[in-house]
C-alpha cells in the first residue's frame, strides 16, 4: 500500500449554480430536505458526503418498516418509493449514487470528489457501478433474508458476497482510494456498503487492502462512526438476533 497523502478539505461552493439557474430561472435560498432511514447503507453514504461538504440538510425520517414510503405524498414525490430521496429547493432526486454525484457537482469547491476529466470520471463511475450492480446487491441478497425473512444464512450467497469483496480488495491494491489518489464519491458509496458487510459479520481482516482503506475512510469522512457504524447497528442487531435463534 502507498503511504497516506494529504487529504484535501472539501467545503461547500456557495457560488455553484442552483437547480433553477441551470434551468434558466431564479430560485430563493432554502433548505435541502433529505428523506432517509438511518440504517440504510445508501442513505448513510449521502449523509457522510453532506457532512464532509459542510451541508446542513433537513432530515426527514421515512420509516420503511411501517410502510411510510408508500404514503401518497411520498409517492407523488418519488414514484419508485425508494430511499434516499433528496429535495434541493424543488429539485427532487433519488438513487443514492446519483445524489452523491449531484451534491459533489453542485456544492464541492472543485471536481476532486467527482472528476470531470474523462479517464478519471470513467474510473469513478466504474466503481460506483460496481457497488450498485455487484457488491451491494450480493451483500443485500445475503443479509436481507436473514434480517427480514428470518431465514438461515445461505453459504452460497455469502460466498458470492465474498467474491465481490475480493474484487474490491484487488481494486485497492497499491491504491489509497478506490478510484486513485483522491477520495471521491465512489469511496462514500463503497464505505457504506463495506460498513454493512462488517456489521453483518464479514471479516475485513481477510481483505487487507479493504481494511486499510476502511480505516482511512473512517478518519477522513465526517461523522463516519456516528452515521455509518452506529447508524447501521439496527441492521447489525437484527442480524445477530436472527443468527442466534
Amino acid at each position: 500500500m502507498q503511504n497516506d497523502t494529504v487529504i484535501p478539505i472539501f467545503t461547500a461552493n456557495k457560488s455553484a449554480p442552483n437547480a433553477e439557474e441551470m434551468n434558466g430561472g431564479d430560485e430563493e435560498e432554502g433548505t435541502i430536505d433529505f428523506y432517509y432511514f438511518p440504517p440504510s447503507p445508501p442513505c448513510r453514504s449521502v449523509m457522510m458526503l453532506a457532512k464532509t461538504l459542510g451541508l446542513d440538510m433537513n432530515m426527514k425520517t421515512v420509516n420503511i418498516m411501517a410502510g411510510e414510503q408508500m404514503e401518497p405524498e411520498y409517492l407523488k414525490m418519488n414514484p419508485q418509493h425508494s430511499i434516499p430521496t433528496l429535495d434541493d429547493k424543488g429539485f427532487v432526486l433519488w438513487e443514492s449514487r446519483a445524489i452523491l454525484q449531484y451534491l459533489a457537482d453542485r456544492y464541492a469547491k472543485d471536481d476532486t470528489l467527482n472528476p470531470k476529466e474523462a479517464k478519471r470520471a470513467a474510473l469513478v463511475n466504474q466503481r460506483l457501478y460496481f457497488d450498485a450492480c455487484t457488491l451491494f446487491p450480493r451483500l443485500y441478497e445475503y443479509f436481507y433474508p436473514i434480517i427480514f425473512q428470518k431465514q438461515p444464512p445461505n453459504p452460497e450467497k455469502a460466498e458470492k458476497a465474498e467474491e465481490a469483496l475480493d474484487l474490491l480488495n484487488g481494486y485497492l491494491e497499491n491504491q489509497i482510494w478506490v478510484a486513485g489518489s483522491y477520495m471521491t464519491v465512489a469511496d462514500f458509496a463503497l464505505a457504506a456498503t463495506v460498513a454493512t458487510a462488517q456489521l453483518v459479520q464479514f471479516d475485513l481482516s481477510k481483505y487487507p487492502n479493504i481494511e486499510s482503506w476502511y480505516k482511512r475512510a473512517k478518519k477522513t469522512m465526517a461523522d463516519f462512526e456516528e452515521i455509518n457504524e452506529k447508524g447501521g447497528e439496527i441492521l447489525a442487531n437484527m442480524f445477530k438476533k436472527n443468527i442466534e435463534q
